[in-house]
């Protein structure tokens, strides 16, 4: 994906990028200092830098493991190895440097493997978790700064695209191979298990990490600062006018499945006279993506638990402009879409994360409609003729999707107050209620 960012802005994020991997390196030298076991991508290099006699070091394995990584990914993506990611080679002799730097400096905060278990335990368990929170923190920052990626990172990516596979399931089977590999190269030089090469440690590693990286995440836009120039940010604030919406009254409803959210929305987008935005997003996203409407359909306003704890524990240093999840690429399309249409003129979107996607507008009003079990189970049963069991089944699927929709791309829970103007219970007010409500609301944004 090509990027437009001036050659100072590109300059910001290549250094940030250098400030970056010390941070990543640091956080992976801490954890493995804890003596509970490495993390999967540091286990090669770190088992083979304790056999005797070796003469490279844990950072010069590094660079050799992060070469052939490279090799693979050039030799998998042929012409489609973008021009930038190059520096991957470079990237690698920094920070096998940098790995080296940091295993010096953490030196005296190794933790003896032998030291009373009442004591030790507790204290490599704390040093674990604080080293995963550095890295975990380097590689959100990474993610943000969105300039280059490690090779540790690249070859997953590589992969995913050539298998045409998703990239989470592809860096699951990267890590464990790489932990695989780990352990065939303990029982070769040391003949046995060793809990403090690969161990607790390791597997919190895998899971952890990515937790934390969703912690970090929505709290580091300030380093947008540091990565483009005040002149350009001040640029682009003068660019947009005082109101971009041009008065346009928009309503947007977010709706537990079963609710009558659909039909609410569009009877209040007839009696207002304007269009009503439901499956019409469906269908332009499909037209720009080159996807189907049945994929778009299963994939848009909905990422089962399962997935999104794939997500959060994969969770890794991709930047932005690099990642393949089908997810992302369907919500970057509807909020391009969802905004386009709220600049054309009034009119009502139905779901997918209107109100976030358009916060910035002063002339929105954010409805969420809900609705108890039996009004929902009432409603499903009527129109699909199913069972009340299989009808509650549905509604927990669908509504329990949306809310990790919701909270995988916004942080947020779903049914928090503070994410809406109005929010109707359907129970009380019935469909027409709910309208007159919505109605009554509406004519304050005028």
């Amino acid at each position: 994906m090509n990027i437009k960012r001036s050659k100072e802005e590109w300059t910001r994020r290549y250094i940030s990028f250098i400030a970056i991997l010390f941070i990543i390196a640091f956080g992976t030298s801490l954890s493995i200092r804890a003596n509970l076991g490495s993390s999967p991508i540091s286990a090669p290099p770190y088992i083979l830098s304790l056999i005797p006699g070796m003469n490279l070091t844990m950072g010069q394995l590094t660079i050799c493991m992060h070469v052939f990584f490279i090799s693979i990914q050039m030799l998998l993506l042929r012409k489609d190895f973008e021009k930038r990611q190059y520096a991957q080679i470079l990237v690698s002799f920094l920070f096998g440097f940098y790995t080296d730097l940091t295993m010096w400096m953490t030196g005296f905060l190794q933790i003896p493997f032998d030291m009373n278990p009442m004591i030790g335990y507790p204290l490599r368990l704390i040093e674990l978790l604080i080293g995963g929170a550095v890295l975990a923190f380097g590689i959100a920052c990474e993610v943000r700064c969105d300039s280059l990626m490690l090779a540790g990172e690249g070859l997953p990516l590589a992969i995913s695209r050539f298998l045409k596979r998703d990239f989470g399931k592809v860096k699951i089977c990267s890590d464990t191979s790489l932990v695989l590999i780990g352990t065939i190269f303990m029982f070769i030089y040391f003949g046995e298990w060793s809990w403090k090469l690969i161990g607790v440690g390791t597997l919190i590693s895998m899971f952890y990490v990515g937790i934390m990286v969703r912690v970090f995440s929505p709290h580091i836009a300030w380093l947008d600062k540091i990565f483009i120039p005040q002149s350009e940010r001040s640029a682009s604030a003068k660019a947009i006018p005082g109101d971009e919406w041009e008065g346009h009254c928009i309503i947007t409803i977010a709706r537990m499945y079963g609710s009558g959210g659909n039909a609410v929305g569009e009877a209040v987008a007839h009696k207002l006279g304007c269009p009503c935005y439901n499956r019409q997003i469906i269908d332009q996203t499909a037209r720009q993506m080159g996807y189907s409407t049945e994929f778009v359909a299963e994939n848009e306003q909905n990422i089962p638990t399962a997935r999104l704890w794939e997500l959060i524990f994969t969770d890794s240093g991709i930047p932005a402009s690099l990642n393949p999840s089908k997810e992302d690429a369907i919500f970057v399309s509807q909020s391009r879409t969802i905004r386009g249409l709220a600049h054309n003129g009034p009119c009502v979107i139905i779901g997918r994360l209107g109100n976030w996607i358009l916060r910035d507008n002063p002339h929105i009003l954010r409805v969420f409609i809900r609705s108890g079990l039996d009004f929902a189970v009432n409603q499903l049963t009527g129109r699909f003729h199913i069972s009340k069991e299989e009808a509650t089944r549905k509604i927990e699927r669908v509504n329990t999707g949306r809310a990790n929709h919701y909270r995988h791309y916004t942080g947020k829970q779903w049914t928090d107050i503070n994410e809406y103007d109005l929010i109707i219970n359907t129970d009380y007010t019935g469909i027409d209620g709910a309208v007159d409500m919505i109605l009554r609301a509406a004519k304050n944004l005028k």
